[in-house]
């Protein structure tokens, strides 16, 4: 068979472009422009269609609304089946209080589960962690309980870790358990119950928060399910200079005139874990500002956390069945990636892509 003529390749694909028009179409894909410019467009993409199109689009979300209608009803009764099954879990869940408290010691039991085969490859990086591992090793023999049971739960996990500062480590190893009680209405409380400590003299600690699952007749289509939108906290009784939500600042002034030295002693709000038990006030019908905002969105997605995730799988947290992905994902991101350079080429370092790898934004073209 002839080979093509020299400078021609033929075609074995109906899907033809040429290269300067590959990219030409990416400013009218929605899917590639930012969320704002994209609700633009699309809304004005309806506008243009024929009336008898523009019809029954307009059918459609009516049929979408009736739709939303009956998931909020959908989400009540998951609601009233949450709280009828934490009748069924808390008898565990008291069980789980003894043991961690030491007030009971169960008999000893072998797993009821199968145990993961160890990865050979971490065998030999163990050596990493003999310093992290030195507060356990020295743990005695007779301890009480689990030592320090919850407040290895909040530095296992990320979004809990950065909430309990050095300060408060003392006083979280005072916490013997974390509880739910669903209220009348749409609300549930959070119990941190702490045993006899220096820091304080309340025994329990609580913070409620308020959902609302019904479909906002100003807004119909933003409606995902129940969410939070108000908590409260407690008072905290602290024992006397033993505040951990504060720090006392020393500060020496000096007089212009006469030299004279003086030391002024004020107190100044610090981070703590215990700023959660006082989060901002939301008045009624008023807009607050994007430092309370930020600090209440946190504020909630730690609340359904804790009510989620931590509240019935805390022993999970604890010995690492459960972790956080995030950081493996990233690994991920670079395995297989020195394959994709040639031996006279080094692969970037970590942290940085190589150029033909660079993530896609939103504005980006697929085909470039």
């Amino acid at each position: 068979m002839d080979a093509p003529p020299e400078g021609t390749v033929e075609s074995e694909s109906c899907n033809e472009v040429e290269d300067e028009k590959s990219g030409s179409d990416c400013q009218s894909m929605p899917a590639y422009m930012n969320s704002v410019l994209r609700r633009q467009y699309l809304q004005q993409m309806v506008k243009v269609l024929p009336p008898v199109v523009q019809n029954r689009i307009t059918a459609l979300k009516n049929l979408q609304l009736e739709h939303l209608k009956i998931e909020a009803d959908f989400f009540e009764e998951v609601y009233k089946l949450e709280r009828s099954y934490q009748l069924k879990y808390q008898p565990l869940f008291d069980k789980r209080k003894e043991i961690i408290e030491g007030t009971v010691d169960p008999d000893v039991e072998k797993p009821n589960w199968k145990e993961p085969e160890q990865n050979p490859e971490i065998d030999g990086e163990i050596e990493v962690f003999e310093e992290a591992l030195k507060t356990y090793k020295n743990i005695p023999q007779n301890a009480k309980g689990i030592p320090g049971f919850w407040l290895t739960v909040f530095r296992n996990t990320a979004i809990l870790s950065e909430m309990v500062q050095p300060h408060d480590e003392p006083a979280m190893r005072k916490l013997t358990d974390i509880s739910i009680k669903y209220d009348s209405g749409h609300s549930y409380t959070l119990e941190f119950h702490f045993d006899k400590n220096e820091y304080f003299t309340n025994t329990v600690l609580t913070k409620q928060y308020v959902l609302k699952s019904t479909v906002d007749p100003e807004d119909p289509f933003a409606f995902e399910g129940p969410e939070i939108y108000k908590c409260s906290g407690c008072t905290i009784n602290w024992e006397k200079k033993m505040n951990l939500t504060v720090k006392t600042i020393r500060k020496k002034q000096k007089h212009k005139e006469r030299g004279a030295v003086r030391t002024i002693v004020k107190q100044v709000p610090t981070d703590s874990f215990f700023n959660f038990f006082n989060p901002p006030e939301v008045p009624a019908d008023e807009e607050i500002d994007d430092d309370s905002q930020q600090i209440l969105a946190t504020d909630f997605e730690i609340g359904h956390f804790l009510r989620a995730r931590i509240i019935p799988k805390a022993v999970l947290y604890f010995t690492g069945d459960i972790v956080d992905d995030e950081d493996d994902e990233d690994e991920e991101e670079f395995e297989g990636e020195d394959d994709d350079y040639d031996d006279d080429e080094e692969p970037p370092a970590k942290g940085q892509k190589a150029a033909g790898n660079k993530k896609q934004s939103p504005n980006d073209c697929p085909n470039q």
